[in-house]
């Protein structure tokens, strides 16, 4: 909150500038429209400035030459001096002009984010609530969701708990693009709805901008995070496929009715050897390993007639997430289902 308003500091320096300036000028012309007469009228003859003497030649191309010369070549000093400090320091200045953009966009960014009851605000700013599903400070969380009947929608949807993922490491996962895309377009059949007005929500493009730059703001580190990740799930492909691949390859993860594991959902099915015919074994090739280090990207063709289709975050990458001993392990596990 302290950064969005301070953004506003230089607006209300400005305003006071103003405000300065046109009173000094209406304090100036009053005191000059009521001050008492300093000398009668006709004296302006002798006491007007063009009208009195000025220096003789003598002291023109003397004392008063000298000190223009001495101006002129201090002036000349400070420009040739000054510019090329001022050169040296422009890129700096423009990389702080650049923080300074995003630490405010991201300050924006952090208001969207809050939750709708937290007690932070600031200006006109408004609040999105996002915080209310992937917790307060991105690291994830529960939200409620209507879930309608799969096979006869017309009976009523059951009320579920639905994991919301963590927001701290998505970049991690998803480019930047990909993070903006779903903001803005949703994800159908999950509780996240599109919120940009593209997709139909309530957000414009420099809200959704500011939101994705305060989500940037709080990843983590990708050292920290494979530690973590490395310590908590080892090399064990069927802990990490549940943790990391799960939510979208395994039906009803993602509110506590798995299914059967790798049978599909937002992901394709990985059963009855897809993962084989699509990632054939082949003596030195990891392309298997390196489609899920690196993820799917849009039109880009992997595997075996596979071509990236969902630019909205599709297959997401985890060589920033996980240990490329762990990657093995994981690809080992599905290539077995």
């Amino acid at each position: 909150m302290t950064t969005v308003l301070a953004a506003s500091t230089a607006q209300r320096l400005g305003t006071a500038t103003v405000v300065i300036l046109v009173l000094g000028v209406v304090l100036y012309g009053l005191s000059h429209l009521f001050r008492a007469e300093a000398a009668p009228p006709g004296s302006e003859v002798e006491l007007a400035p063009n009208r009195k003497p000025y220096l003789d030649d003598e002291s023109l191309e003397g004392p008063k030459l000298n000190r223009t010369q001495l101006s002129a070549l201090l002036t000349l000093v400070v420009v040739a001096v000054g510019l090329p400090a001022y050169w040296l320091r422009e890129p700096s200045r423009q990389e702080g002009a650049t923080r300074g953009f995003d630490k405010r966009a991201a300050g924006r960014g952090f208001i969207l984010f809050q939750p709708n009851d937290s007690p932070v605000h600031a200006g006109n700013v408004g609040k999105f609530g996002c915080g209310g599903c992937h917790g307060a400070t991105g690291q994830g969380g529960q939200t409620n969701y209507s879930l309608p009947d799969p096979i006869d929608p017309s009976k009523p949807p059951r009320q579920v708990k639905w994991i919301a993922p963590p927001l701290n490491d998505v970049l991690l996962r998803y480019s930047e693009a990909e993070v903006t895309s779903v903001i803005v377009y949703g994800r159908v059949k999950t509780p996240m709805p599109p919120w940009g007005v593209k997709g139909g929500g309530p957000m414009n493009d420099q809200q959704v901008s500011d939101l994705v730059a305060y989500i940037k703001s709080i990843q983590r580190d990708p050292a920290e995070v494979k530690k973590e990740n490395l310590e908590k799930y080892g090399t064990d492909g069927a802990r990490i496929f549940d943790q990391f691949c799960s939510r979208c390859h395994t039906q009803g993860w993602s509110y506590g009715e798995t299914g059967e594991v790798g049978g599909g959902a937002f992901g394709p099915s990985l059963l009855d050897g897809a993962t084989v015919r699509q990632f054939p074994l082949v003596e030195g090739d990891d392309s298997h390993a390196e489609f899920v280090s690196k993820g799917g990207e849009y039109a880009k063709a992997y595997g075996v007639r596979g071509v990236g289709g969902d630019e909205a975050g599709g297959m997401p990458g985890f060589g920033e997430m996980l240990t490329p001993e762990q990657i093995k392990a994981v690809v080992e596990y599905e290539r077995g289902l």
